[in-house]
């Protein structure tokens, strides 16, 4: 019933949110420029928060229309590559923008959508033809289309590469590190053409024995069924995925928002105290991150218990037990991409390490393909996003893909 209470609860608070949001246009226009705060703008402050109280189930758009390219202005196009039921090979096209290092950015399938990595591909798309894995919101996937699991995740990875072709680079971001590095591995041991060149991975779990976290540490304290049990539901009658049994997106960002629960008390209330001043500026700062934060999507229950029990609980990929399609991947068959490895010093989601353990299993790769980056003074969100990716970890990601390409 767990979905279902969710929703009776959104259903509820949805007239009292529009209430909110009209209240909080109507009580802002009589304002007219009037000295600020006052008892009409702490009212108005407050009824838009009370607006936003909300989640949204539907992907953001990327809102990335333009991109200068050595000098000038080239229009930016969203193509779609390839399309499954559950993820799009999305492509952001440059009109007349010359010939540069293709990167897949592989987006986390953790309960946001892809466009959380807007920064990241902002920042990529001046000196890169930048493709993405647009996850679908596995509640929207009819359950006729089938099984979505880590084996299906991992394909979906080799058939996007494939569709890009050879000479491609691979990006990975957070939580599908480990797929991508899997995929890579399996895509050499087989010899396939496509496999990337160079492959970097920020923030993963490749091994999180090392120094583990509180959110290693909640994954090793239950058993596969207790997750089962309690964190699986049922998609509600209402939606294409009826009756597909998903972690929720909104029990994961409840999951997230309780690590850091004093920071986006603080957030929000800064948040109130810019709107009622009329500082639209750091407001809208503040609204853009949570509008994304608040657009989740839910995942399928198979891709999320096993990825909960082979990464977090086995340990498959690291113990050298972790197969794929039934065979065992080896990540010692890579001799040919280049691996860049990426932490934040005060990440607390993946700590400092657990990504720099992808060495110790790239055993053929010469001294000279491998590198690692821990960036000092940032967390988790920090390492792809903010001053210190752009201005910092870019160039050394960039310099590595082009010393590979």
């Amino acid at each position: 019933m767990l979905y279902q209470a969710y929703q009776a609860h959104a259903d509820i608070m949805r007239p009292v949110r529009w209430f909110a949001g009209f209240a909080a246009m109507s009580v802002g226009e009589t304002l007219n420029g009037a000295a600020r705060p006052n008892t009409l703008s702490n009212l108005s402050a407050a009824y838009e928060l009370i607006g936003r109280a909300g989640l949204t189930h539907q992907r953001p758009a990327y809102g990335i229309n333009s991109m200068e390219v050595d000098g000038r202005e080239v229009a930016v196009f969203e193509k779609v590559v390839q399309a499954t039921p559950f993820g799009t090979l999305l492509h952001f096209r440059k009109n007349s923008a010359p010939a540069q290092p293709r990167v897949l950015l592989v987006a986390p399938l953790s309960g946001h959508f892809a466009t959380l990595l807007r920064a990241t591909v902002r920042t990529m798309l001046a000196e890169h033809d930048v493709f993405i894995t647009d996850w679908h919101n596995a509640r929207d996937v009819s359950p006729k289309e089938g099984h979505f699991g880590f084996d299906d995740y991992v394909n979906h990875l080799i058939g996007f590469l494939e569709a890009i072709g050879p000479g491609a680079h691979v990006i990975a971001v957070c939580q599908p590190c480990v797929a991508a590095l899997v995929a890579a591995s399996v895509m050499a041991q087989d010899g396939n053409p496509a496999q990337p060149r160079s492959i970097t991975l920020m923030a993963g779990p490749i091994d999180t024995r090392v120094n583990p976290t509180r959110v290693n540490e909640l994954a090793k304290s239950k058993s596969i069924d207790w997750f089962e049990r309690n964190l699986i539901a049922r998609v509600p009658g209402r939606y294409e995925g009826a009756g597909r049994a998903v972690y929720p997106g909104f029990v994961q960002l409840a999951a997230f928002m309780s690590m850091n629960i004093d920071r986006h008390v603080k957030a929000h209330r800064e948040l109130y105290a810019n709107l009622a001043k009329g500082d639209a500026a750091k407001a809208a700062q503040t609204k853009a991150f949570y509008d994304e934060y608040f657009a989740v999507l839910d995942l399928t229950a198979e891709f999320y218990l096993e990825t909960v029990r082979l990464i977090f609980q086995e340990h498959a990929l690291p113990l050298g037990a972790l197969t794929f399609m039934n065979s065992k991947v080896e990540p010692r068959a890579l001799n040919r991409t280049t691996l860049l490895t990426v932490e934040g010093e005060k990440d607390d989601i993946c700590a400092v390490g657990q990504t720099l353990a992808a060495h110790d299993l790239c055993t053929a790769l010469r001294p000279y393909r491998k590198r690692h980056h821990m960036q000092a003074g940032v967390g988790h969100y920090g390492v792809f996003s903010g001053k210190s990716w752009q201005q910092q970890i870019y160039s050394i990601v960039k310099n590595v893909i082009l010393q590979s390409d």
